[in-house]
């Protein structure tokens, strides 16, 4: 399939998700702050403040990261494929009191002057893209140098979750590829010495609850939108599982069976160590 194609695919689809969905019922912190929200969480951590940062928000979807960092005191600009998706950010950040700039088109053709972000923010964005080594080219160009590249995405080797997701066709789009030992090494290779932290072993026992107990239909429900909602008091047996994967998480090999990783770089300071000039 052209990449053509495969735009206008997502853009549709992205679209008709942007359009069922009402601003005023959007959760936007607990995206970051929920005792499940487990990668957002370790992401704040790595990057400390971000007041007065320029952050670019690449894929932001519906808006809640571009949206949160704004609250944070970040110069946010989000960009997406979805002129629905944009449009629908734009109005959540009305709605949330702060301003959050949006561009539309596909990640792999973003146009900014160089050197002009101290970050780039990627949520579950980089395993939609086609050609992602464009993608890194670009996003290493226009980061500021010592700038920092941040992302979540899910990994592609747990054969639980790989059930979930053939179960759960309809809620995502067929072009996704969740990523891999080779796009982990492609990330370092723009960014080198790159952090990497995996989430969800023993814990996607929630992912079980909701389709097993709760009768969630994964064809109709975003499972991985719904742990947002979870609290503190509804993840009770929950918590010791968190704690296990702390550990797990951890191991070579075993880790690759998380749900996510995530990562953070930095582009170098030291011209020498570039990929391009």
């Amino acid at each position: 399939m052209k990449t053509s194609d495969i735009w206008n695919k997502e853009q549709a689809f992205h679209d008709r998700w942007a359009e069922s969905v009402d601003v005023a019922k959007l959760p936007v912190d607990v995206t970051f702050t929920g005792p499940a929200a487990l990668e957002n969480r370790w992401l704040l951590q790595q990057l400390g403040d971000v007041r007065g940062k320029k952050l670019l928000d690449v894929g932001a979807g519906l808006g809640e990261s571009a949206v949160y960092f704004a609250k944070l005191g970040a110069e946010v600009t989000a960009t997406d494929i979805s002129p629905a998706m944009a449009d629908f950010t734009h109005r959540l950040a009305a709605h949330h009191g702060v301003k959050v700039r949006t561009h539309i088109g596909p990640a792999e053709t973003l146009a900014f002057p160089a050197e002009s972000f101290d970050i780039v923010h990627l949520a579950n964005t980089l395993h939609h893209v086609t050609d992602k080594r464009a993608l890194l080219t670009r996003l290493r160009a226009i980061l500021k140098p010592g700038g920092t590249y941040c992302s979540w995405d899910p990994v592609k080797y747990n054969p639980v979750i790989n059930v979930y997701r053939r179960l759960a066709q309809a809620v995502r789009t067929d072009d996704e590829a969740p990523l891999g030992l080779v796009e982990l090494r492609l990330v370092r290779e723009y960014f080198p010495g790159a952090k990497v932290h995996f989430f969800w072993i023993s814990t996607l026992t929630l992912f079980l609850k909701y389709y097993l107990v709760e009768r969630k239909d994964p064809g109709r429900h975003r499972y991985w939108k719904m742990i947002y909602l979870e609290t503190p008091a509804s993840l009770w047996w929950w918590r010791p599982l968190a704690r296990l994967d702390d550990f797990l998480t951890r191991l070579p090999g075993l880790r690759w069976l998380a749900w996510n990783m995530a990562l953070v770089g930095q582009k170098p300071l030291d011209p020498a160590r570039a990929i391009f000039s």
